[in-house]
């Protein structure tokens, strides 16, 4: 019998994961890059005895697939992706290679923002008490810890590229933190579309199956009423009383589920802000259906140390404190900064702008912005849009720089906000690359 042959376009932490478990299950795997592979990556593949190619895509060797895992980063209209669909040959993502071989209870996390610290506080409350493992968009490939550890849960992170390959893809526990425009350069400029890919993480889900969502996004909701899903579904709310769900009273959270009453103080929680309290809902919703003790999930939310890149305290100098808050390559995510800050903000945006409207962010500017400083190779729109709003605005192309203005304009007890509200790609590798950068030129200073 010839083997399966499987092939991965896109050698980083997914493609290189999906080749190992790949091999291991029997298939002829062929990895190919169109950029330059990692060394490291490089390394393991060539360790691994498995063929690889970098800055290429040699079509003969990836046309003859029985299946393609292509990595997320990679749109639907380019031409290769349009040939191997053409040829009828089936695309998957990492999440839905992986997750056929496991067992484990699947616990998939998705939303615009707060997904990575939602999937990072549920799967740091559910390892206190189970084997947990922690994937998907964010931390080590879900495909290789399949592979060397078999967890009986994981808890994973996933966007809505990751969802738009599945098939089969089911997670027993499925949250939809929110859905705000984002991304719409991938899905023709219609919300739409992007909204349905969020929504595929319960496409597959039954009765037996759970969704977590917040039921104070119309988006969300509005949604649910046109196009009904199977799971059993718990939302959370911060306006709302919730029978079957998480809601806040006062300064409690209550959750309930069949009857089942857990009450969680929210005073100590370890991460500040409004929607810090959702993100806790969420995950101790996820916690309480796993059978995770009460005492356990209160004592986490207080000692969670938050995820780095997001509203991340750097230092405090001269009495400024600097935020690194990266990870916020959204408008909606920098609306939760802007909304947490409670001094004046020296505020450095910009960066791939995704057909942003700023407008929602106009209150808190003219409230809370003392200047602005925009760290963008284009920089147009930034500046037409907040012109008039605040006394200095200023462009830059250079971290170092734009934290030197910074340090010069904050004055005591302000704060310096790193909220880019945009993609990373113009100027840095990454988010990651761009708050790494902000952290040293802080701590440069």
């Amino acid at each position: 019998m010839t083997k399966q042959r499987l092939v991965i376009l896109g050698a980083g932490e997914s493609g290189v994961g999906t080749a190992l478990l790949g091999k291991k299950k029997g298939y002829e795997v062929f990895v190919s890059d169109k950029g330059k592979i990692k060394e490291k990556y490089k390394q393991v593949l060539i360790h691994n005895e498995i063929e690889w190619e970098d800055e290429k895509h040699s079509e003969e060797k990836i046309l003859n697939a029985n299946t393609v895992m292509k990595s997320p980063g990679i749109p639907d209209k380019v031409d290769l992706i349009k040939q191997i669909r053409t040829k009828g040959i089936k695309v998957v993502s990492e999440i839905e290679f992986a997750s056929k071989y496991t067992d484990a209870i699947i616990v998939g996390i998705t939303g615009s923002n707060g997904k990575t610290t939602t999937a990072s506080l549920t799967h740091h409350i559910i390892k206190q008490e189970l084997n947990v493992g922690l994937g998907g968009n964010i931390g080590d490939s879900f495909a290789k810890q399949v592979l060397e550890h078999d967890f009986k849960n994981y808890v994973l992170e996933i966007s809505s590229f990751q969802l738009d390959d599945i098939i089969d893809f089911k997670p027993h526990i499925a949250v939809i933190t929110n859905i705000t425009p984002d991304h719409l350069d991938r899905y023709d400029y219609q919300f739409e579309n992007y909204i349905a890919s969020k929504f595929r993480i319960a496409i597959n889900q039954t009765k037996h199956d759970y969704l977590i969502y917040d039921a104070d996004d119309e988006v969300i909701t509005n949604h649910l009423k046109e196009y009904p899903v199977q799971s059993t579904l718990l939302p959370f709310s911060l306006k709302k009383t919730i029978k079957n769900g998480a809601y806040l009273d006062k300064e409690k959270i209550i959750i309930t589920i069949d009857n089942n009453q857990i009450i969680m103080p929210t005073t100590n929680l370890a991460l500040e802000g409004k929607h810090n309290i959702k993100n806790a809902m969420a995950a101790s919703t996820v916690a309480h259906l796993l059978k995770i003790r009460k005492q356990t999930i209160r004592e986490s939310l207080e000692n969670f140390q938050g995820v780095e890149h997001r509203l991340e305290q750097v230092l405090k100098i001269n009495k400024v404190q600097y935020i690194n808050d990266s990870k916020a390559t959204n408008v909606n995510a920098t609306y939760y900064a802007l909304e947490s800050m409670d001094t004046p903000t020296v505020w450095i945006v910009g960066g791939t702008d995704k057909g942003n409207d700023y407008e929602e962010l106009f209150q808190f500017v003219n409230e809370k912005v003392k200047a602005i400083i925009c760290l963008g190779v284009d920089n147009e729109k930034l500046m037409n849009t907040f012109g008039n709003m605040v006394d200095i605005i200023i462009e830059t192309q250079f971290m170092s720089e734009a934290v030197k203005i910074a340090y010069k304009i904050a004055e005591a007890g302000d704060n310096v906000l790193l909220s880019p509200a945009c993609a990373s790609f113009d100027l840095f590798e990454n988010y990651e690359d761009r708050g790494r950068q902000f952290k040293n030129a802080v701590r440069n200073l």
